[in-house]
């Protein structure tokens, strides 16, 4: 079902993306790492103590006992949610809505090639795009934490971590997929490709804080994400990524069909 040759094109299409993302976590994700420090956590959290809702807001929490503790609280609640969700953003929209916008998409559907296999194709690529960004990731915290803490890091529980994060974006990725196969208007699909993910954020971000605000957590799918649940063994975080993977399929398998249904008007 899938054009190989259309496949490769878009894969070269997200190497700079996959680049330039993997070297801005790159350097988030070793120097951090490197913080972990007894003397350099005193000062991380007096910094939490000093702005306590600022550090909530991105998921930021102190006194992490361990190392994996530790990245989950400056890792896990901005850098690795932030980015790799920005990619799926552009490259979600870059698939499918920017051909039927600029009219380039007549020339993909007017090959020999069925429209259910454009779609699978670009999808694949998406897909696989995600899985890199989050495997260059655990390799990377893999080399930093080994390198610079050997035998310190729990392996398992990152790789549970992580794959939790995968079925994150892999949603997100779905969300992102689905609006660009609904709008043949590069504007629209941004509009809520883009924008029901980063409204999400905020409320995830405003679940962080506290209070009353905590309330918002039940309406942002932030919150099936739950990296100290997940390290901890918690039933209900392993529920919380299970409906994240099962909406990603959703997603993705409804982006399709209405992609091989819909009138393009080309």
């Amino acid at each position: 079902m899938m054009n190989l040759a259309l496949y490769k094109r878009e894969m070269k299409g997200s190497i700079k993306l996959l680049l330039i993302f993997g070297a801005i976590i790159t350097m988030y994700v070793s120097i951090i790492i490197s913080m972990y420090d007894p003397d350099l956590m005193k000062t991380l959290n007096s910094f939490a103590e000093a702005m306590p809702e600022l550090m909530a807001s991105v998921g930021m929490k102190a006194d992490a006992a361990t190392l994996i503790g530790f990245m989950v609280s400056y890792l896990y609640g901005f850098i690795l949610l932030i980015f790799p969700m920005l990619f799926c953003i552009l490259r979600g929209n870059a698939l499918i809505a920017k051909y039927v916008d600029k009219g380039s998409m007549a020339l993909l559907i007017a090959a020999p090639v069925k429209r259910r296999a454009v779609a699978f194709t670009q999808m694949t690529a998406l897909i696989s795009g995600i899985v890199l960004l989050v495997l260059y990731s655990t390799i990377l915290e893999l080399i930093c934490a080994e390198s610079g803490f050997p035998g310190e890091l729990d392996i398992a529980e990152l790789f549970l971590l992580n794959g939790g994060l995968l079925c994150l974006h892999l949603f997100i990725g779905g969300v992102c997929f689905l609006s660009s196969c609904i709008f043949s208007d590069t504007k629209y699909s941004l509009a809520f490709g883009a924008g029901i993910p980063i409204f999400m954020y905020v409320l995830q971000m405003l679940a962080n804080v506290g209070g009353d605000a905590e309330k918002a957590k039940y309406f942002t799918f932030f919150t099936l994400f739950n990296p100290d649940g997940i390290i901890a063994g918690e039933r209900e975080a392993a529920v919380g990524i299970l409906i994240l993977f099962a909406g990603a399929v959703i997603c993705f398998a409804a982006g399709m069909m209405i992609f091989d249904r819909k009138d393009l008007q080309i």
